[in-house]
């Protein structure tokens, strides 16, 4: 799971394996593949970050 933040400050985990595609519209926009969308404040790259993080952790 990953942490990021919603545009309201709170703090939720999301699971990075559900994601389908992050877009910057301005606000980062997390759709997922169930078709649920959340807009956070962290940038597009951020989220990129946590995901390549989140694997190197479960693979290592």
């Amino acid at each position: 799971m990953i942490e990021v933040t919603r545009l309201n400050d709170t703090k939720i985990l999301i699971n990075p394996d559900l994601i389908e595609f992050v877009e910057e519209t301005p606000d980062t926009v997390i759709t997922f593949t169930t078709g649920r969308k959340i807009i956070v404040k962290e940038s597009r790259q951020e989220i990129k970050n946590l995901v390549k993080l989140y694997r190197k952790d479960i693979f290592t």
